[in-house]
């Protein structure tokens, strides 16, 4: 087979590939920078918490209500993952498993601060409501002006206030479920 057949064939094999695209609706991806009409969205259309039909996050009666552990088949504190949903609900989310115990946010940006932006990676490290059972670590980046960003310094404290709010939502969601722990 010559050069100019080879071509030929690749042309013709080309032409049907993208013959067989037409009529997919091929959508842009998803902007992923955080939008207030979300918000507006997410409270209209509700979230997978609202109404009986949620997912269920305990297994009420059992011995794991002690310390939050199996609800829903989750692999981590029940308390602790839903608490850290409810705390972070802002910040939209870029993955979050519940079995390895780990939620990642997509890059967040208020507008009262354009020029920076935070990202969140929470590890739920127990099965058990513990304060050492969560660690937050947070990213932050500046504008570089241009167009791009720039790594910089996160502040620690942020993140440790980050973990003590969803640490107390996670008690009160304790004390809400089976009562004040005795």
């Amino acid at each position: 087979m010559g050069r100019s057949s080879g071509k030929f064939i690749f042309a013709t094999a080309l032409l049907l590939v993208l013959g067989a695209c037409e009529g997919l609706d091929v959508q842009p991806a998803p902007h992923s920078e955080y939008d207030p009409r979300d918000q507006a969205e997410r409270e209209e259309r509700g979230t997978i918490f609202d109404g009986e039909g949620g997912i269920k996050f305990s297994t009420r009666g059992s011995e794991a209500d002690a310390v939050g552990v199996g609800g829903g088949g989750l692999g981590v504190n029940a308390y602790l993952w839903r608490a850290t949903l409810d705390t972070i609900d802002f910040m939209p989310l870029a993955s979050a498993d519940p079995f390895g115990g780990l939620i990642i946010t997509e890059w967040y940006q208020t507008a009262a601060a354009p020029d920076e932006r935070l990202k969140l990676h929470v590890l739920i490290k127990d099965a058990v409501l513990r304060a050492d059972g969560i660690k937050v670590s947070m990213f932050r980046q500046t504008s570089d002006h241009a167009g791009g960003w720039l790594d910089a310094p996160a502040n620690n404290a942020t993140a440790r206030a980050l973990e003590d709010k969803i640490l107390t939502r996670a008690r009160e969601l304790r004390i809400a479920e089976i009562g004040e722990p005795g």
